[in-house]
């Protein structure tokens, strides 16, 4: 009787532990939210060349910060927010249905818990982190020379210029002529979103960011960029009606998920297909 006893004390002990375990795998595991480095510089926003309200083509320059890795997933959401609103239930694919407004109440209770400062990227930042990142412009002629200085005469027809790489990057957000690889879109994600990180990630290592889930980002909506003056850190309009949402999602066709695309919603619109990820900034 006294081992029974002695037992059941033990038990009785262990409780707490195995309840902070618990809590610990349910609410701070999820909570770890996985950034990229995105190291700043000049890239060309938008394009003349497609829909009115991405021109006109400008140069833009940001500096370095942090990407999410994934769209934020619902268990995440859920771990902070003790509920899940997404349309298709799954714990590692991204939460959907939540409104801008909603996204703005998860991040601060985020960032409460975490001790962290994240929040929604710019449109800059998302098209610049879509489009993989810096490009070098070489814009001045490369030719071969003798050591007096002079070009060399059977040199005059032949690498007059390093060729220029383009400041748009690629169409879709990989290294893909297509979306195949790389989104789920309309034709193969069979009419709901997936687990994020399954398909091929761009250079710098980020996913999804075409297809699976729309994506909010912090800017009001603005019918076009206006100038084609170069830009720092640009943050949008100071206000609006409708907030900027790129990527599009699982629903959309291969010309809705490249990398220039963009929607706009009201702040309080809830959609299966439109969810979110984060920047992380330094305190």
């Amino acid at each position: 009787m006294k081992f029974g006893w002695s037992s059941l004390l033990l038990l009785l002990l262990a409780q707490p532990a195995m309840a902070q375990r618990k809590y610990n795998k349910t609410i701070s595991g999820p909570l770890e939210i996985a950034t990229v480095k995105v190291k700043g510089g000049f890239f060309d926003m938008g394009s003349d060349d497609e829909a009115l309200d991405r021109k006109p083509a400008h140069t833009v320059q940001l500096a370095n910060f942090k990407m999410g890795a994934y769209e934020v997933k619902q268990q995440q959401w859920e771990a902070v927010m003790d509920e899940n609103p997404s349309f298709y239930k799954c714990d590692e694919c991204p939460v959907t249905n939540v409104s801008w407004d909603e996204v703005q109440e998860f991040i601060k209770k985020l960032n409460s818990t975490t001790g962290k400062n994240y929040r929604l990227p710019t449109e800059a930042e998302w098209e610049y982190a879509a489009r993989e990142g810096n490009y070098e412009r070489l814009t001045k002629y490369s030719r071969p020379r003798t050591a007096a200085g002079e070009v060399l005469a059977s040199e005059n027809n032949k690498n007059l210029r390093t060729p220029e790489k383009t400041l748009k990057g690629e169409k879709y957000s990989g290294r893909s002529a297509g979306p195949q690889s790389i989104a789920w879109y309309v034709n193969n994600a069979d009419g709901r979103v997936h687990p994020v990180g399954r398909k091929q990630p761009n250079k710098l290592g980020i996913y999804d960011l075409c297809g699976n889930a729309e994506e909010w980002t912090a800017d009001w909506y603005a019918s076009g960029y206006g100038s084609k003056d170069t830009v720092t850190n640009p943050t949008g309009p100071v206000g609006g009606r409708s907030k900027v949402i790129r990527g599009g999602s699982f629903a959309s066709t291969a010309s809705e998920v490249i990398v220039t695309r963009r929607a706009a919603y009201l702040p309080n619109t809830r959609e299966r297909y439109l969810g979110f990820r984060l920047v992380e900034e330094d305190k």
